[in-house]
């Protein structure tokens, strides 16, 4: 086995989820991440925790989703008991087919994601923690030879976690305390918002591996401009470009995209929540160097933002805080490698995506 799979192992199971002896793991994946399911499993064999594996099938969830009448996809009380009786939760993806779900109806996978909320509330009360192992899909999608999208991934994965969180700490500093955050590229993206007694979390791979992002809530109400996300988003196994939001007071009053408008009308119209604001990222992990269709990675990619419409975690939330509600949280991003900065509370803390504490750093 490929040494670096082992190294990704050890990452989950000791930094990202901190297994223990006694411990219930499931652990998910495809058949094409076997490797890393091998892996995981057998670290948690050495430190004694129980396990239950399930192998996925991208091709039997569309068949299904097709196949079944939206008035009979409700809660999925089977997956629930899994999850409550676990502690830890390791999700590892490696589609074969990156648009396998792309002809389900939206508004099944709508239904699905509004009748299994609980299994969402049970899933972000564990120790969790989703992953990608490397497969010739994710290579293909992203446009890469499979060697090289192996060394990508395993560069944005395999790292000294700990030195991350102190690099990234200096943004949090920075944010903790603020106000109003005003993100301006280009053109085309000039919006405001405030993030004033919310929580900012400092993402070192804990939950998603790869981490490499700052990450807090939006106040929901505050948010208002425009922004152009102009890294496509794959939303149900459909490719949106191009997507443009206005906000008002914080809600989605207009939108536009230049591909799969309708996927995008679709998602915001799933609940009042996914019309706000749940989430503000600024990108830090400089591995991640490429676009690569793949949220996971692309969110945390250098010299980018991004924005989730929908939910708002929530340990994000300071007390007293109102906290956005939605089934959905769908990011987005905005490249600010060039002619763009963001303030906090009208000081200029990172110019053409160089921070403030960073060299190169132009006021």
């Amino acid at each position: 086995m490929d040494s670096r799979i082992r190294e990704q192992a050890a990452v989950i199971v000791n930094h990202s989820t901190g297994v223990e002896q006694g411990d219930n793991v499931i652990i998910t994946g495809s058949p094409e991440s076997e490797d890393l399911i091998v892996a995981v499993s057998e670290l948690c064999g050495e430190i004694g925790a129980t396990t239950e594996v399930k192998i996925s099938s991208e091709r039997a969830t569309r068949a299904y989703m097709r196949a079944v009448d939206e008035d009979d996809i409700t809660l999925n009380e089977m997956a629930l008991a899994g999850i409550e009786a676990a502690d830890v939760f390791i999700a590892i993806r490696g589609q074969s087919n990156m648009n396998e779900q792309s002809d389900v109806p939206p508004k099944k996978n709508q239904k699905k994601a509004a009748e299994n909320r609980e299994i969402q509330e049970a899933y972000l009360e564990k120790r969790w923690n989703l992953t990608q192992f490397p497969t010739k899909a994710g290579a293909q999608k992203a446009e890469m030879s499979t060697d090289a999208y192996e060394n990508f991934v395993f560069s944005a994965v395999n790292k000294d976690w700990d030195a991350v969180k102190e690099h990234q700490a200096q943004l949090v500093e920075i944010l903790e305390d603020a106000d109003e955050v005003h993100i301006k590229s280009g053109d085309t993206t000039d919006v405001t918002m405030s993030i004033k007694g919310n929580l900012v979390l400092n993402d070192n791979g804990e939950h998603n591996m790869p981490g490499g992002e700052v990450f807090t809530a939006p106040v929901p109400d505050s948010v208002e401009g425009e922004v152009l996300f102009d890294k496509p988003v794959m939303v149900q196994g459909r490719e949106v470009n191009g997507a443009w939001l206005k906000f008002e007071n914080g809600e989605v009053v207009e939108f536009t995209a230049d591909k799969n408008e309708d996927v995008l009308k679709a998602l915001l119209d799933t609940d009042d929540g996914a019309r706000r604001l749940g989430e503000l990222g600024i990108g830090m992990n400089r591995d991640i160097d490429q676009f690569t269709y793949n949220m996971l990675f692309d969110e945390k990619m250098g010299d980018t933002v991004h924005m989730a419409v929908g939910r708002a975690y929530d340990d994000t939330v300071g007390e007293g805080n109102e906290r956005n509600d939605s089934v959905v949280h769908t990011d987005m991003i905005v490249d600010m490698s060039e002619d763009s900065f963001i303030t906090v509370d009208g000081e200029v803390i990172q110019r053409n995506g160089t921070f403030i504490f960073e060299d190169g750093f132009e006021k």
